[in-house]
């Protein structure tokens, strides 16, 4: 029975490529930080870091379409970005990965 599961998984994932799939939902930018931390904050209990890169990545129904897009579908994602910095990097990751972004706002 297992054969059989994922032998049908394979074929199911090998017609991603004629797919065509409409992506609507919340469209966000997760923003990974990554630094050392030198102290606890006297004002609060958070750390306080010295960032030595930060990572951008694709999240909530961003990150679903990127996700369709790399089994191979044709994606097109429908929402609305904000007119900054940070829209724009969204765009752009989303754009660069094969990504339809004609439907942002």
């Amino acid at each position: 029975m297992k054969r059989q599961s994922f032998v049908r998984l394979k074929k199911v994932i090998s017609e991603f490529k004629r797919a065509r799939v409409l992506v609507i939902g919340d469209l966000i930018l997760d923003e990974f930080l990554w630094g050392d931390v030198s102290r606890i904050s006297p004002e609060a209990p958070v750390p306080v870091v010295w960032v030595r890169k930060e990572n951008f990545m694709p999240g909530g129904a961003s990150n679903v379409a990127n996700n369709l897009r790399s089994l191979g579908a044709n994606v097109h994602s429908v929402g609305v970005i904000g007119d900054d910095e940070r829209g724009a990097i969204l765009k752009e990751e989303l754009k660069s990965s094969g990504i339809n972004t004609d439907g942002f706002s």
